[in-house]
C-alpha cells in the first residue's frame, strides 16, 4: 500500500513516524509544502519534517527527541542559512507586490484628481460663459430699450 501523507497526517503517531522511510518523509515534506531537496540525508529531511509537525502542534514536544542529532553541522547550518535565504527573498517579493500596488493605487488616485479637477474646471468654465450670455443679453436688453425709447 502506497504512503498517504493526508492519511497519516489525520492520525500520526511517534512509532509510525519514526519508522517512516525516506521517500515516505520525501512525501510528507512535499505534503507539509517544505523547502527541501530530495537530495538531502534522510536525517535532515526528517529533522525539518519534526519541527514542522511540532510547530504546527501535530506532535507533541516529544517528538523532538526523534530528531537525528549527527547530522553534519555544517550542512544544517548550511541549510538554516538556505532557508533564511529563501525567507528574504520571498519577503523581499512580498515587499516588492505592495509597492507596486501602492503605487498602482497612487496613480490611480493621481488620475481621479486630475480628472476631478478637469471636470471642476470644465463646470467653472460653463459658468463663466453662462454668466457672459447673460450679461451679454442684459446689455442686449438694455441698448433695444434705450433704443425704443429715443
Amino acid at each position: 500500500m502506497a504512503f498517504d501523507a493526508g492519511n497519516f497526517l489525520k492520525t500520526p503517531d511517534l512509532e509510525s513516524f519514526d519508522n517512516l522511510k525516506k521517500e515516505e518523509l520525501v512525501l510528507l515534506a512535499k505534503h507539509l509544502k517544505l523547502d527541501f531537496r530530495v537530495s538531502m540525508r534522510k536525517q535532515i529531511i526528517k529533522n525539518l519534517v519534526i519541527d514542522k509537525l511540532v510547530d504546527a502542534e501535530i506532535l507533541g514536544e516529544e517528538a523532538l527527541d526523534l530528531k537525528v542529532e549527527n547530522v553534519d553541522a555544517f550542512k544544517l547550518k548550511q541549510l538554516e542559512l538556505e532557508h533564511k535565504l529563501k525567507l528574504k527573498e520571498l519577503e523581499m517579493k512580498e515587499t516588492e507586490k505592495i509597492k507596486e500596488l501602492e503605487m498602482k493605487e497612487r496613480l490611480e488616485m493621481d488620475k481621479k484628481e486630475k480628472e476631478d479637477e478637469l471636470k471642476l474646471k470644465e463646470l467653472e468654465m460653463r459658468e463663466r460663459l453662462e454668466m457672459e450670455k447673460l450679461k451679454l443679453e442684459m446689455v442686449k436688453e438694455e441698448s433695444n430699450t434705450k433704443v425704443k425709447s429715443k
